[in-house]
C-alpha cells in the first residue's frame, strides 16, 4: 500500500494546500477567513509547510501596508497531487461500494 504524506495528512494542512492550489496565492488574512482558524493555528501549520518547501512566502507592500502572501511551490503542488492519487488508490470510488463487514460472535451471514 502506498504511504500517505504525513505532512499533508493533517486536515488543516490538506485544506491549506488545496486552497492555495485553487487560489494561486492568498494573504494570511484570506487564509484565516477562508479556513476559519486562529492566527496561531494557521501560523503553526504554515511554518511546517514552508519548512518542507511546500509553500513559499512573498511580502507585498504595494498597498502601503505590508502583507504576507502565500503560494504553493512546485514541490508542494506535486506533493498535493501525489497525496490525492494515493487517497484515490486507497478509496476505489469508481467501483461498487463494499459490503459492510459481517458481525462476529454468532451472527449468521445472510445470503446476497
Amino acid at each position: 500500500m502506498e504511504m500517505l504524506d504525513s505532512l499533508l495528512h493533517q486536515p488543516l494542512r490538506t485544506q491549506l494546500a488545496a486552497f492555495l492550489a485553487g487560489a494561486g496565492e492568498a494573504t494570511f488574512t484570506e487564509l484565516k477567513r477562508q479556513l476559519d482558524v486562529s492566527d496561531g493555528n494557521l501560523d503553526s501549520h504554515l511554518k511546517k509547510l514552508i519548512a518542507a518547501d511546500y509553500v513559499k512566502v512573498r511580502k507585498d507592500d504595494s498597498t502601503g501596508r505590508t502583507q504576507t502572501c502565500y503560494a504553493l511551490t512546485k514541490i508542494g503542488r506535486t506533493a498535493l497531487q501525489s497525496y490525492i492519487l494515493a487517497l484515490q488508490k486507497m478509496l476505489p470510488l469508481d467501483g461498487p461500494a463494499p459490503s459492510p463487514p459481517a458481525k462476529r460472535r454468532g451472527a449468521k451471514l445472510q445470503p446476497a
